[in-house]
């Protein structure tokens, strides 16, 4: 059985299989219009009649909520809070804008819907739940042709009884259901339900397009990839699909990790940069996950690993605003019609000004099976740099300088206003695009060293091979240091880690393979927000440390609260392994030199060899200038970066420092 890791992504949908030991790659342009087609075309590609496993990482429920493509959806509340997902918490995310307004909810008003009944915060029943009440909602839901309803009642995550009740009346009309206490079983009444609304948002449409590729696949597996950094089975991911909205990211992400871990290298700054955006992460030594993410403006808090995205990529579009100035992106040219030189497209993108520059290599891209355009790119950046009064030269390095400039503020999100010096991480790059900007963007944050793993276009699909199954639960259990013991916090995971067991077993685990992880969201007594902490034996001074640590002191004197407890359940499958080299060769082989070619660099044309990355050796010595030509990426390696190649056939590059700065 063939295994394929599979990451959709905006330009092209990108592919790794494992065939008995032999290892291989296949990219392809993605079909925006029906992503599957894509998916289902390079899996047909790959595998013909064999039996498969695949595991995905897929935008479907990413792009509904982005382009309000989502299903019409419900939602059903206690009486007098069916506005809460439009109030919100009244943050303002525009101070100084007087005339802002709230862009309406996926969820119009006149879908909102209030019934009767209330559970108090200790759980018990304070007004008795009315079945009659409950069918006349019942009645105005089936009229308004909704295709999927949320269910968020107070404190259902102490007792699910009236959510349970009505959830029973809505089978009768046959819609997807999504029920908070399932979905996200945490106090916060508003990031609750604005997690479950945006769940029963996507699902259906997820559900209908993992129908159809298992109607492809047959009986072959098929798994999918979370926002945690674990997969899941095809169908939880078609009832929680809230749980893959990053889900591409997340692979690179994983893979990341695994690789440099593997290489010696547990600090990194990973840079993901695609045909559509970029994405990149912090990973200091674990994965680093959060629980306060949002897309468009909606809370999910569900486990995400922490990635920071922004609208940079191979794709993304120049031109010249208003009054003049060079703008790149956020707007993409994606796969269709993509940018100048593929054929299609008509507006110059990062791309195009990358082969305008030299460092595309026309008749070696995506190994040599898709031929790029020129005449068509040479007048259109003749005609911009007239309109702007540049030369086509300076308009071109002007778009990398900006969308590096993008970049570089990415990054610094996620290190420097975190507290983390960049100087004391490796930069990570893969990607399609990231090997033709990494090394610039590792010198404007002076970073010394840059690495670019193997097929490094399609790491997000590598990741995805190599994640494990995982699950995660929580519990709202508020409870602080003075009426707890350890033995209580045991007896409060206990059943939680038997459904984890429990849902793994049934995943095809053996209970020796699954791996329990618990975690304690802590707070003193009078803050707002909580720190998530290992549950260890003195889970208190391990708090306060975490707390030092974050925000540079503890008070042992305040009384520390226990707001919810956490369990992930990690069942691990066999993971391939990563060969690593016996012999070191210095000398690099006259094979792996393609040729030469011209290249700009700081407005200057430069001799630059073509490396064929398929032929170095480890051991081998690379100094720029030089463009590395491989099938997923090609990388560009300017003339302040020298570096070898390792005994797994990674390129780790040492950066010289920009002195002038």
């Amino acid at each position: 059985m063939l295994i394929i890791g599979v990451d959709t992504g905006g330009t092209f949908t990108d592919f790794i299989y494992k065939d008995g030991d032999r290892w291989g790659v296949h990219k392809r342009l993605s079909t925006p219009h029906d992503p599957s087609e894509a998916v289902i075309n390079g899996i047909k590609h790959i595998a013909g009649d064999r039996r498969v496993q695949v595991v995905h990482g897929s935008t479907v429920a990413t792009n509904a909520i982005l382009e309000r493509k989502g299903v019409r959806t419900a939602l059903i509340s206690n009486e007098g809070f069916e506005d809460i997902i439009q109030i919100g918490r009244q943050n303002r995310s525009e101070l100084y804008n007087l005339s802002f307004c709230k862009k309406p909810h996926i969820v119009p008003p006149e879908l909102r819907f209030g019934i009767s009944g209330r559970i108090d915060h200790e759980g018990n029943e304070i007004e008795p739940f009315s079945d009659e009440k409950a069918q006349i909602i019942l009645n105005k839901i089936k009229e308004s042709g909704v295709e999927s309803v949320a269910l968020c009642l107070l404190f259902s995550y102490l007792n699910p009884e009236h959510e349970n009740r009505m959830r029973a009346l809505l089978d009768e009309i046959n819609v997807p259901v999504s029920v908070s206490h399932e979905i996200l079983a945490e106090f916060r009444e508003f990031e609750r339900t604005s997690t479950t609304v945006i769940n029963a948002y996507v699902s259906p449409k997820m559900s209908r397009y993992l129908t159809k590729l298992q109607q492809t696949l047959g009986d072959d597996p098929l798994r999918i990839m979370q926002s945690n950094g674990g997969s899941i089975s095809a169908e939880t991911a078609m009832s929680e699909s809230v749980r893959t909205i990053l889900s591409g990211p997340a692979g690179g992400a994983v893979g990341a990790h695994a690789i440099g871990k593997n290489a010696g290298y547990d600090r990194l700054i990973t840079f993901d940069m695609g045909g559509t955006s970029s994405d990149v992460a912090l990973i200091n030594g674990e994965l680093p996950l959060t629980l306060e993410s949002s897309i468009e403006d909606y809370p999910v808090k569900v486990p995400m690993i922490d990635i920071h995205t922004v609208g940079a990529g191979g794709g993304s579009i120049a031109r010249l605003d208003v009054g003049g100035s060079l703008t790149v992106g956020p707007e993409s040219a994606g796969a269709d019609p993509g940018p100048i030189c593929y054929g299609k497209g008509n507006e110059i993108t990062v791309t195009d000004a990358n082969l305008y520059l030299g460092r595309l290599i026309p008749e070696h891209f995506l190994g040599g099976e898709m031929a790029l355009e020129t005449g068509k790119l040479n007048q259109a950046m003749e005609e911009m740099a007239e309109k702007a009064g540049l030369t086509p030269v300076e308009l071109a390095e002007g778009i990398l300088d900006i969308a590096n400039t993008n970049m570089e503020r990415a990054i610094r999100v996620i290190s420097v206003e975190r507290g983390f010096d960049p100087r004391e991480f490796t930069m990570f790059s893969f990607g399609g695009a990231g090997g033709m900007h990494c090394a610039f963007l590792a010198r404007l944050l002076s970073i010394p060293k840059l690495f670019i793993p193997v097929n490094p276009g399609i790491l997000s699909a590598v990741g995805m091979v190599m994640a494990d199954v995982i699950k995660d639960y929580s519990l709202t259990v508020m409870r602080n240091q003075h009426n707890t013991t350890g033995q209580d916090l045991e007896e409060l995971f206990a059943p939680l880690e038997e459904q984890g067991r429990a849902d793994l077993a049934g995943e095809g685990f053996a209970p020796e393979d699954i791996v329990v992880e618990r975690f304690l969201d802590m707070r003193y007594q009078g803050q707002s927000f909580e720190i998530i902490v290992p549950f260890c034996g003195d889970w208190i001074e391990e708090f306060s440390k975490l707390h030092q640590q974050n925000y540079g002191y503890r008070n042992d004197n305040k009384t520390v609260e226990i707001v919810n407890i956490r369990l992930r359940t990690k069942g691990m499958p066999v993971k391939p392994e990563v060969p690593e080299a016996k012999e070191s060769v210095a000398e690099m082989s006259p094979e792996a030199v393609l040729g030469t070619t011209e290249t700009v660099f700081d407005s200057r044309r430069l001799k630059t060899r073509i490396l064929d990355r398929d032929k170095l050796k480890p051991g081998n010595r690379v100094e720029g200038p030089a463009i590395i030509i491989e099938y997923s990426s090609t990388l560009v390696i300017p003339p302040f970066a020298k570096g070898e190649v390792d005994s797994y056939g990674n390129l780790i590059f040492d950066i010289e420092q920009d002195r002038t700065v």
